[in-house]
């Protein structure tokens, strides 16, 4: 059941993601991000308040609709703002604010899911969404530049002429690999370790403050790395590292915290040096006319693939009884790896 509720949220986001694409190069990015943006408020508000997992399953669907068009403008935004040049340290940046959200996000979500229920914890988000919403709507300008280059009259005429282009397929298949591996091992990571390696669940957030401390000083300093020494440099040993801590991380037993974190530092290294890199090198793959529909696709397919990654995780991993270790983590891990 968990399972499900990971990947339905992948799969809604995936489609609308793609079905958006064809018309997100014929408006302004600031109205089109504050409609989805409203959406997804919605909808968190909705898991917030679902009390039967039929209508928690519904509400992820309808979270998932808007939130899976949010990412992609926002990246659309990024790369019509800043060079190729510097957009390693941007992307950083922006790893950085994930970072920031992992430090504040999940220690904060865990001690109300455990202190009061886990519709706290969507509450608060939609809470703190809705604020951040106030502020791109005060604060951040028109995004028009995009209108005044030359587009498909019909909107799934430029879908199809971006999904079918063979440049941008190379993107999208990288896309595709790049999202199956994290989806595949991080919706099962705090179960993990409290099951597996004995770590108590009020001790999960030590875990994921001091990790995403760790990242949040690391990102920008990456993101720089990745402009000055190549980006093509920094993913491949991202890539490198990630695969040799995720397969460490999977075969974990009994150990004190510090090597938890110690693991999880280092392995959250590999990944952040991945994923600002590879975000830094796809976005220069659109063109101009074409990076609102590329980045739609792209989200949609990065949406799918974790969908897809997270159900088949869930086949692969069970658990015997409440409170017993997770079987078959390792496995992931191989996969993953």
């Amino acid at each position: 059941q968990f399972g499900l509720v990971v990947s339905v949220y992948a799969f809604s986001a995936g489609t609308s993601g793609l079905l958006a694409a064809g018309f997100a190069d014929s408006f302004d990015r600031k109205k089109m991000l504050l409609f989805f943006y409203l959406g997804f408020v919605l909808g968190t508000l909705f898991c917030g308040v679902a009390h039967t997992y039929p209508l928690l399953l519904c509400a992820r669907i309808i979270t998932g609709i808007f939130g899976g068009v949010i990412g992609s403008i926002s990246m659309a935004i990024i790369t019509d703002a800043f060079r190729m040049e510097v957009r390693g340290r941007v992307m950083g940046f922006v790893q950085m604010s994930f970072a920031a959200s992992q430090v504040l996000g999940i220690p904060i979500g865990l001690y109300l899911a455990t202190s009061l229920s886990w519709h706290a914890t969507f509450l608060m988000i939609a809470a703190l969404a809705a604020v951040i919403g106030v502020l791109i709507a005060l604060k951040l300008k028109p995004i028009t530049g995009h209108l005044s280059r030359k587009h498909d009259k019909s909107a799934f005429q430029h879908l199809w002429h971006t999904a079918s282009n063979p440049f941008y397929i190379r993107g999208f298949m990288a896309t595709i690999l790049l999202a199956t591996g994290g989806f595949m091992i991080m919706p099962f990571s705090s179960a993990f370790l409290v099951n597996n390696v004995l770590i108590p669940e009020t001790r999960l957030s030590i875990i994921f403050f001091i990790t995403g401390l760790f990242t949040i000083v690391t990102s920008p300093i990456l993101g720089r790395l990745s402009d000055r020494l190549g980006k093509y440099r920094i993913f491949v040993f991202g890539s490198l590292l990630s695969m040799v801590m995720v397969t460490i991380y999977t075969h974990l037993g009994p150990n004190p915290i510090w090597i938890v974190i110690l693991t999880n530092v280092i392995l959250f290294m590999g990944i952040s040096s991945r994923m600002i890199s590879s975000s830094a090198l796809i976005s220069g793959v659109p063109n101009a006319e074409d990076r609102g529909a590329y980045m739609g696709i792209n989200s949609a397919i990065q949406q799918v693939s974790g969908g897809i990654a997270s159900f088949v995780a869930g086949l692969i991993v069970f658990q015997p009884a409440q409170n017993a270790p997770l079987q078959h983590y390792d496995t992931v891990g191989y996969v993953t790896a």
